[in-house]
């Protein structure tokens, strides 16, 4: 399975410990995000892993700035992205077996590496439930389709 990882400068040192994780557990992973501390911009990163995602680059994405809310909220502009932001393992795993989200996104500011790596387990473990569930992920594509 291929990972789109994408991040800002808040998020540097917490990328590089997640992209060591995956490999380690024989992900390969595609650095979207900057290897700088440099102030950036996160929606730059948010919209290179969204667009990798839905075109099939990659098969899913993690985004990761200060919070993951801003990097996520740009993702989730590409049509065909359902990010998701999670600050502990069971919203995670609910988020792929419902809403079968396809790039996972989590503060740097706001969780410890091991926390991240529990959320990330659970996120990549998890697989869509279908049924009324994807009666409600087409709810969600016509809404983006309007």
């Amino acid at each position: 399975m291929k990972i789109g990882i994408g991040n800002d400068h808040a998020a540097v040192d917490m990328k590089n410990q997640v992209v060591e994780y995956l490999e380690g557990k024989g992900y390969e992973v595609v650095n979207f995000g900057t290897d700088t501390y440099e102030s950036c911009n996160y929606p730059e990163y948010g919209e290179k892993v969204g667009r990798a995602v839905a075109a099939g680059d990659v098969d899913l994405g993690i985004l990761i700035c200060g919070t993951g809310v801003g990097i996520s909220l740009a993702a989730n502009k590409v049509k065909g992205v359902r990010a998701v932001v999670c600050s502990e393992p069971y919203s995670a795993k609910l988020s792929r077996q419902h809403n079968n989200t396809n790039i996972l996104a989590f503060g740097a500011r706001v969780i410890g590496i091991e926390l991240a790596k529990m959320i990330i387990d659970e996120w990549l473990s998890a697989e869509f439930e279908g049924g009324r569930h994807q009666t409600r992920v087409d709810m969600i594509t016509a809404i983006e389709n309007k």
